[in-house]
């Protein structure tokens, strides 16, 4: 009975030894074990190690498709550089056309100057000329037994009815020492409608006659304005030079 006992004792100890030791015995996993430090240093390299494989296939794959970031920079700083250059270039040239169009505006304003100083120098020739022609017609003898003449009347309108004379006074003879004092008259013949009228400058009572009276010695060049209505159209004017009531010298100019 002991030996039976011990037999089966025997049996279930080399069971457990198998199931321990044996194939079906659980996996063991031997490990050696390292410090935090070395681990987190590993994750560093191992992280550095991605990034700069992450980089170098991005740049690889820029080169394939053509974007190259250095060239792409390069091409940039080329064209910046390009239009710095355009830019100072433009502005060059708006100075230079900036200057031009200041000479080209001081060539025309020259141009109408000098073409206003030849018509006023042609007006000036023209009226000399006329001047001449009267003080030659004056000197031989011209004038009439009063020794005075009125030459060169003009009658401009001037708008609303309003009109502008010149005319040119004369004396020679024996009276040219002696001033002359005495006024201008102007008779004016208008058409209103069917009816002509006369109207004179100045008339009886205006307050205004006294710039019509005048005083020289040998020659005075006179201008004025005289206002008729405005619907009034003007056929002849007659301008008189009168001294103590009797007419010295006339002249008349149809319009």
């Amino acid at each position: 009975m002991f030996g039976s006992f011990a037999s089966s004792r025997l049996a279930l100890t080399l069971r457990r030894l198998r199931g321990r030791f044996g194939i079906s015995a659980p996996r063991v996993a031997v490990r050696t074990h390292l410090p935090w430090y070395w681990r987190a240093l590993s994750v560093v390299v191992l992280s550095g190690v991605s990034l700069a494989l992450a980089g170098w296939i991005y740049d690889a794959g820029q080169r394939f498709a053509g974007f190259h970031q250095g060239a792409s920079e390069h091409e940039i700083a080329g064209m910046r550089e390009r239009i710095a250059q355009l830019e100072s270039d433009l502005e060059s040239t708006r100075t230079v056309a900036n200057a031009s169009e200041s000479r080209l505006r001081i060539e025309s304003t020259s141009q109408e100057q000098l073409s206003l100083q030849i018509k006023t120098l042609e007006e000036e020739n023209t009226r000399l000329k006329s001047d001449l022609a009267t003080f030659e017609s004056l000197a031989g003898g011209q004038t009439g037994d009063s020794g005075l003449a009125i030459s060169r009347l003009q009658i401009v309108p001037a708008g609303d009815g309003q009109y502008r004379y010149r005319l040119l006074l004369a004396q020679t003879g024996d009276r040219k020492d002696k001033e002359f004092n005495g006024m201008i008259q102007l008779v004016a013949t208008v058409q209103r409608g069917k009816e002509t009228a006369i109207i004179q400058f100045p008339a009886a009572g205006d307050p205004a006659a006294s710039k019509y009276h005048i005083n020289f010695r040998y020659f005075r060049r006179l201008e004025g304005l005289f206002k008729v209505a405005a619907e009034a159209r003007i056929l002849r004017v007659e301008a008189r030079l009168i001294q103590d009531g009797v007419v010295k010298a006339s002249q008349s100019v149809a319009l």
